[in-house]
């Protein structure tokens, strides 16, 4: 192998090296700087870039994309004294590469470290209900503070989570009785509420009942009322009928009233329940009588209904009276066993 193969194949590993160093390409997502002799002088966005060879060099290379850092555990002591235990996790995204590259020492460890410090300068500022009751609050105190901290080394602070937060196993145990004290308050107030709404629902039905009953006796009583008088009405008018009859010289009125008191006696002592027997007449012929006189009575009320001239015309035309029968005697007959 001679001198100028040599040669040839050095200036060929010399140019893939200053092309390598010159040109750069630079992936989306990503942020190169640029440092000329030690010194910052641009920033390369996505894409391909060329380099001033054996002057310029790529300083750091910075990722723009969202990032997620973990906030460790740590024991926090609440404004009432009580210990607990809490981890977050913050969103962070470098809007200045430039700034986020020079103007801090290792990133993620200084936003980690300074989520940390204020972490337990909110949590200590609180008390304990207050931080386990308004994680909202402790998230939107944490934001506002961590943000314009790292405002200079250009980094947003997009959102901060509190993932974890451990209070002491005594007082977890009081807060599950507590818990349980309240639920079975609200168990109790909720049965009570029921009974009253169920006493009165059963008051207004009651009340409901009461009236209906009320208004059903009133109007049976006005019907009962009504019924008698139009009973009375009647009996009014049947009586003044069998009056004028006997004011003129009428005999069948005067059986009609006997026949009717006689019947009613008698139904009256087969209605007793203190009676053994009853006494039935052997002389039916007498109540037949009675009952013939009824009927003739009956239709000598329906010719004076017809007018008063044709009623005097035909009493003084008429024929002579029969025999009335006979009123009856008291029963000769035997007793009947009454069923």
């Amino acid at each position: 192998m001679d001198f100028s193969t040599l040669f040839v194949g050095a200036l060929v590993v010399l140019a893939f090296i200053l092309l390598f160093s010159v040109v750069k390409i630079v992936p989306q997502g990503r942020e190169m700087t640029v440092e000329r002799f030690g010194k910052y002088t641009r920033t390369l966005s996505p894409g391909i870039s060329l380099l001033t060879p054996f002057v310029e060099r790529i300083g750091r290379r910075m990722n723009m994309m969202e990032q997620v850092l973990d906030v460790p555990q740590q024991e926090v002591i609440t404004k009432d004294n009580a210990m607990v235990k809490v981890d977050a996790i913050v969103f962070i995204q470098v809007m200045d590469a430039a700034r986020a590259a020079y103007r801090v020492e290792n990133l993620p460890y200084a936003i980690t470290q300074l989520c940390m410090t204020n972490l337990r300068t909110v949590v200590g500022s609180m008390d304990l209900d207050e931080v386990l009751f308004q994680r909202d609050n402790i998230n939107s105190r944490l934001l506002t503070v961590i943000d314009a901290a790292t405002e200079p080394w250009g980094v947003k602070v997009n959102r901060i989570e509190i993932k974890d937060l451990t209070p002491p196993a005594d007082i977890t145990n009081a807060m599950a009785r507590q818990m349980k004290a309240e639920r079975e308050r609200r168990a109790v107030i909720t049965e009570a509420e029921g009974e009253k709404q169920a006493a009165i629902a059963r008051a207004e039905g009651a009340k409901q009942s009461a009236i209906l009953q009320a208004e059903g006796r009133k109007e049976a009583a006005f019907r009962d009322a009504e019924a008698r008088e139009r009973e009375a009405q009647a009996e009014a008018k049947a009586t003044a009928m069998v009056s004028e009859a006997i004011a003129r010289g009428d005999v069948n009125a005067i059986n009609y009233f006997v026949a009717q008191k006689y019947v009613e006696a008698f139904a009256e002592l087969a209605r007793n329940p203190t009676q053994k027997t009853v006494i039935v007449p052997a002389e039916m012929s007498g109540l037949v009588g009675t009952i013939a006189g009824l009927g003739e009575l009956v239709g000598l009320a329906k010719d004076q209904q017809q007018g008063r001239s044709d009623a005097r015309t035909a009493a003084a035309a008429a024929p002579a009276r029969t025999t009335p029968p006979a009123p009856p005697r008291p029963p000769r007959g035997g007793s009947v066993p009454r069923t």
